[in-house]
């Protein structure tokens, strides 16, 4: 994941640090896009400017309703489980990557097999930090849909309060789906970045003696994240409704609620109440998101990881 070729020699915490770096940096800037994004996920109504029943009927829109109703804060809702989740997301999800990257490398029959082999760590990576920081990704959800009325208080006591009145279980609704979406979405978006880092290094613009510049790592990052989500994205809306089922009490005033029990029923409801478009439901801001976010947290990791490797004289291959 370094403008460097893979280090074998490359310690365990470097990749670690630099992942908790760009998680939290890129989450900090990234914030209200994702409230956005969650919101129109959520509506079952159309999000269209023709609808009348809809609360949010477009980006600009939406941006003008939920300032007017609650005020600018309401676009860090939920930040400090972000944080949290971004944070130990992105120490789980890089570090494990490089570490499955780096034992690949000792192995011969892989040698020509680059891309198999950051799909699968970036599959693997991305389920192991996404069972570790699920919790805080349920009550991050579900902060950042309530309204004025709050259900919710903070953090803790969003955790607690889904064990008392939804036990343990509660804590990881929607887990199955999510893996499917997560496990796929981070194998292409590693996949996809390293390919494009390979291709775009001699390009003159984009890389530099070998490697990828500023421009090229943000380009090569946003367009990973765009092509994975696009493929992604009905799992992404799925996990989402499901999380929020047991908490509808706290989106009055908001629409129509959704109901769901599994991953199925999530995607068969959806298609019945909304038709095959609803799958699609807040796509826009989720791409604008995707590119944005994926163009940022690679290009923080690579640069936190070089001077990092600088500073603790990693040796190049």
């Amino acid at each position: 994941m370094s403008d460097k070729p893979a280090d074998p020699h490359l310690p365990s915490f470097i990749p670690i640090i630099a992942g908790g770096v760009s998680g939290v940096l890129t989450r900090f800037l990234c914030q209200p896009l994702d409230v956005i994004k969650i919101r129109f996920q959520l509506q079952v109504e159309p999000i269209s400017r023709r609808s009348v029943v809809s609360k949010y009927q477009s980006i600009p829109q939406a941006l003008n309703v939920i300032v007017r109703e609650e005020g600018l804060k309401a676009f860090w809702k939920g930040h400090v489980p972000a944080q949290v989740l971004s944070l130990t997301y992105g120490v789980f999800q890089f570090g494990v990557f490089e570490a499955m990257v780096q034992q690949a490398r000792t192995i011969p029959r892989l040698a020509d097999e680059k891309a198999k082999v950051e799909f699968v760590s970036g599959f693997t990576s991305g389920c192991v930090a996404t069972i570790l920081s699920f919790p805080l990704d349920i009550v991050r959800t579900r902060l950042v849909v309530q309204g004025n009325k709050k259900i919710y208080h903070s953090t803790i006591n969003g955790l607690k309060t889904i064990v008392k009145e939804e036990g343990f279980r509660g804590l990881w609704r929607g887990l199955t789906p999510t893996l499917l979406q997560i496990g796929p979405l981070s194998g292409l978006q590693f996949a996809i970045f390293n390919f494009l880092k390979r291709a775009l290094q001699d390009v003159e613009w984009l890389g530099k003696n070998g490697s990828l510049t500023v421009t090229g790592t943000m380009v090569a990052g946003s367009v990973s994240g765009f092509t994975a989500k696009v493929i992604t994205y009905p799992m992404d809306l799925s996990r989402k409704r499901l999380q929020l089922q047991g908490f509808q009490r706290a989106r009055i005033g908001f629409g129509k609620n959704f109901s769901c029990t599994s991953l199925t029923t999530c995607l068969s409801e959806t298609v019945r109440a909304e038709t095959y478009s609803g799958l699609f439901k807040g796509l826009l801001p989720s791409l604008l998101k995707a590119s944005i976010v994926n163009a940022l947290i690679f290009t923080f990791y690579e640069k936190t990881r070089s001077i990092l490797s600088d500073i603790y004289k990693v040796p190049n291959e």
